[in-house]
């Protein structure tokens, strides 16, 4: 018995703990690490603690990871730290130079800031890339728009429409551009196809009814 109990001693001081390193070592791995990071994260930003979310994430901090910069980008958007969101959402950019996500990130921070020309820049290396690439035809158009830029803002509400002729918010934006280049004829056809989408449109409604005048 006295050589069982032995036995058993030795297994437990030295075999066992052997046995069980590879399934700590998996615990602590460095993905794991940086999976609990991102869960303890989302769940700080769910419960509106978004700084709480940044220190999650930056207690793992590694400079080369892409979705951490992205996601760093957003959350210091969110406390207000514009400075500093832009700076991750560079870094996302730098990280992956294709990225459309990031650029589409980087603009947010910039349009606080009030960077406007920044803003267009940034949209317009996103067609570098995608050269019909709807969203930001959508949101050229409407800053173009705003600028009463109105040839410019039709060129790129036109891009969205031809390859969705049924996007009402598309179509109304286009229809207001054409109506102020004094193009009624085509901002009625495009007012009425607003309707035809969403028949209680009191924005299409008002540019027909103008168009008619």
């Amino acid at each position: 018995m006295k050589t069982g109990n032995h036995l058993t001693a030795l297994l437990l001081t030295f075999v066992l703990p052997w046995l069980l390193a590879p399934a700590a070592q998996a615990q602590s791995s460095p993905f794991e690490q940086t999976l609990d990071a991102f869960a303890r994260s989302y769940q700080a930003e769910a419960a509106g603690d978004y700084q709480g979310a940044i220190d999650a994430l930056m207690a793992h901090y590694q400079a080369r990871h892409y979705a951490m910069n992205l996601r760093l980008g957003w959350l210091h958007y969110l406390t207000g730290a514009y400075d500093r969101s832009e700076q991750y959402y560079r870094r996302a950019v730098t990280l992956k130079p294709l990225s459309i996500e990031a650029r589409l990130g980087l603009v947010i921070p910039l349009a606080a800031l009030g960077n406007m020309d920044e803003v267009l820049a940034v949209y317009k290396q996103i067609l570098d890339i995608d050269p019909n690439h709807a969203l930001t035809h959508y949101r050229l158009g409407a800053l173009y728009y705003a600028r009463e830029d109105f040839r410019m803002a039709e060129r790129h509400f036109e891009k969205v429409v031809n390859h969705y002729p049924f996007d009402a918010d598309s179509l109304l934006m286009l229809a207001w551009t054409k109506y102020r280049l004094g193009k009624r004829d085509e901002a009625r056809m495009l007012f009425e196809q607003v309707l035809l989408y969403n028949p209680a449109n009191t924005s299409a409604r008002e540019g027909l009814e103008l168009t008619a005048q």
